[in-house]
């Protein structure tokens, strides 16, 4: 058997390629929508990729199953657990839809179905066999229900799909799961999650890839409620200190549901010149996005852009900062060169923006604008209506500037109603560092805000030995 996890930094995300290297033949299990590193997997084993799976209706990225299936022929596997408000949409008619017990066969490997609620109602865990070595499951595909040393949130349909105090019953399908899916297995049984450190799918996710199902039972925050059956002490803290949802996951949500849509071949990205991008921006027909980081964005950006640091968290902020289901402008990317610009763009199609229409290689030629700083010592005299703390919740509440709110900036473009009018005045906006603070303070700036950064944000002020306060009383 050929078992490989193809891991995402970008969104702390895990997929796994499966396969028979008797049978040729291999099967996918929560890909996302760029397919190459499948298709190099199956290329350089000499197999079919036959087969594509999910464990559940994703909320963090946008699910490559259809995409696979469509690239390859593979046949859609889906749970058909959870009850009709989380059956999958037609046009995932194609799709085989699993009860618990259900079996995918590949030659000498079986992968059985279990269902374990909690996370979502339909989540799915497999059980992976290799007959080839043993007649018993040696591995648990968890997805997002088992994490190494967390479990997955039951809130995030609350937090970000519109369902109201599903989490309570979410948090005790979870303790059900795990006492009757999960520690009815042997010790030695390999659990392999569907995200690591840095997901916003729970709240202490470890960077350890893998686990046991006796490491887990033994060594989680979790094990000592199971152990003493005090399902309400494990709903309690499960439920506490979760981070913020972002509001995209929401559409992620409803995307997966319903059935993503079907790529195919990309075109060529379109290489700008600064004469056709002033162009089209004096025409309002393109956003450009500056992908430099915060210190150079502060030295100058093209006026209205969106600041997307970077290849390695463009799923992410790109995200907070672009909702394709509203705009429809196409994005010009700033980039060294195509391969990198094309190695954004694969990022940004796995949470569902296909609008990267070109890129630029040099600021040279175009009108610069430099967004507006207020420094640490300039802040309590400084005109503003109101002090935005775009960190996570959890992050406000061990410290934050006095009198500030708090609005995550994978929310705040969600959250506009809780801001002041555009033109009632300037907002000073912060982070930890000034990262986040920069992708946030962009997509303001777009909406219409009059936007100013502190500089350096929490972290210069707190080391200039400024005031802070503790607790969320203020936030949001």
């Amino acid at each position: 058997m050929l078992l490989e996890r193809i891991y995402d930094e970008d969104l702390a995300q895990a997929s796994y390629f499966i396969g028979c290297q008797a049978k040729g033949e291999a099967i996918v299990i929560d890909p996302r929508r760029d397919l190459d590193d499948y298709l190099s997997l199956a290329e350089k084993h000499g197999m079919r990729i036959v087969a594509a799976t999910e464990t559940h209706i994703h909320a963090d990225y946008l699910s490559g199953t259809r995409e696979l299936a469509a690239k390859t022929g593979a046949q859609m596997y889906l749970s058909d657990e959870g009850g009709p408000d989380w059956t999958y949409g037609p046009d995932m008619d194609e799709a085989v839809r699993m009860k618990h017990g259900h079996r995918i066969e590949l030659g000498n490997i079986t992968i059985e179905a279990v269902h374990t609620p909690g996370h979502t109602p339909e989540h799915l865990s497999f059980l992976v066999t290799d007959g080839a070595q043993s007649s018993e499951p040696g591995f648990m595909l968890t997805g997002d229900f088992v994490f190494v040393g967390d479990l997955g949130r039951p809130d995030l349909l609350d937090e970000a799909a519109g369902f109201v105090d599903t989490r309570f019953q979410g948090a005790k399908d979870l303790f059900a799961s795990l006492r009757d899916r999960f520690l009815t297995l042997p010790d030695y049984v390999q659990v392999l999650p569907a995200h690591g450190s840095g997901s916003a799918c729970g709240k202490a996710l470890g960077a350890i890839p893998a686990s046991t199902v006796g490491y887990e039972r033994n060594f989680s925050w979790w094990s000592r409620y199971l152990e003493s059956n005090d399902e309400q002490g494990f709903v309690d803290e499960l439920l506490s200190g979760q981070p913020d949802a972002h509001a995209y996951f929401g559409r992620m949500k409803m995307e997966n549901k319903i059935g993503p849509a079907v790529m195919g071949e990309v075109p060529a990205l379109v290489e700008y010149t600064a004469e056709q991008l002033t162009a089209e921006l004096t025409a309002d027909e393109v956003i450009f996005v500056d992908t430099r980081n915060n210190v150079e964005v502060h030295g100058g950006t093209v006026a209205r852009s969106l600041n997307i640091p970077g290849i390695d968290k463009a799923a992410s902020y790109g995200a907070w900062v672009y909702d394709p289901l509203i705009e429809q402008r196409p994005l010009v990317l700033f980039a060294a060169d195509r391969t990198e610009a094309e190695a954004m763009r694969d990022h940004l199609f796995r949470v569902g923006i296909d609008s990267a229409h070109g890129f630029l290689t040099t600021l040279d030629g175009l009108e610069l604008v430099k967004p507006q700083l207020v420094q640490p010592d300039e802040l309590d005299s400084f005109d503003r209506v109101l002090l935005l703390d775009v960190r996570n919740r959890t992050e406000f509440s061990e410290g934050h500037v006095p009198g500030a709110r708090q609005i995550s900036g994978g929310r705040v473009l969600w959250k506009l109603d809780l801001l002041p009018a555009k033109d009632a005045g300037t907002i000073v906006t912060y982070c930890q560092s000034g990262v986040r603070n920069s992708v946030a303070a962009s997509a303001l700036r777009r909406a219409g805000y009059d936007i100013a950064e502190l500089d350096g944000s929490y972290a210069r002020w707190a080391e200039m030995g400024n005031p802070t306060e503790v607790g969320d009383s203020v936030s949001v």
